[in-house]
């Protein structure tokens, strides 16, 4: 099932366009990775899926059920604060279908309930940020640079975390990163973006593509096999799509 579509996207900030013509469909239950390089619209099209940007032209049509959870770079937080994890949870469960504690489980990190935040380490609160996300059981999840200041290993933890989530919750995950023999070998599809689609396909179709060695080298040829998931979830291109248009043109 389509959760959102879009048809020929633009946007732009006063005379600079930053997409072009971007065109793609998001299914309920995939991993989605967006790479390019800095300044190729990624940002500005996770503002555009979540409504704070219109585009200048071209459709944006969502699902009349999409509910979306959305787990940032990074949130400064005073170290100072006295405040718990579960605190910090309740704070932010405004539009909770689920408690806290579930929250935490569901983000691996139920034993953390009790504990500072500022005296958790990154990759930890990384944790807390997707429980955060996952209060309101959204059905899409994006992920902008979530793990942006982590080693290799954490963020290879963290993305198997994100895999479980989609596998428990059949939720669809568009992920950014520039960590991309860690991330992409946890995706389903690629899409790399240059302000408009340069290419897109499985990762090893992506990485194989001219237009990808062009921006990123071969750097990361043969470390796609980091970790590469196995599950049995299939996706059905020509199923039909039961959602309302909510467009959005210019």
């Amino acid at each position: 099932m389509s959760l959102i579509e879009l048809k020929d996207l633009s946007v732009a900030y006063g005379s600079s366009e930053v997409l072009s013509d971007v065109s793609l469909t998001v299914n309920q239950g995939e991993i989605l990775t967006i790479v390019g390089p800095n300044g190729s619209g990624k940002t500005t099209l996770f503002r555009a899926l979540i409504g704070s940007v219109k585009p200048s032209s071209g459709w944006i049509i969502r699902d009349k059920d999409l509910k979306i959870g959305y787990v940032p770079q990074r949130l400064h937080i005073g170290t100072t604060l006295p405040i718990t994890v579960e605190r910090f949870l309740r704070i932010q469960k405004n539009n909770a279908q689920i408690s806290c504690q579930q929250a935490l489980e569901k983000a691996g990190i139920q034993e953390l309930a009790q504990k500072q935040v500022s005296d958790l380490s990154g990759g930890q609160f990384q944790r807390v940020m997707l429980a955060s996300a996952l209060l309101a059981e959204p059905n899409l999840l994006l992920l902008d640079e979530a793990t942006q200041g982590l080693d290799q290993l954490g963020s290879a933890d963290f993305y198997r975390q994100i895999e479980k989530v989609r596998t428990e919750t059949n939720c669809a995950v568009i992920m950014i990163s520039h960590e991309l023999h860690v991330v992409m070998s946890t995706s389903d599809r690629v899409i790399c973006l240059n302000g408009h689609i340069c290419c897109e396909g499985t990762p090893e179709i992506v990485t194989s593509d001219p237009e990808y060695h062009a921006l990123f080298g071969t750097g990361t040829d043969g470390q796609l096999a980091l970790y590469r998931h196995h599950h049995n979830h299939v996706h059905d291109e020509n199923c039909s799509h039961d959602h309302s248009e909510v467009a959005e043109q210019k």
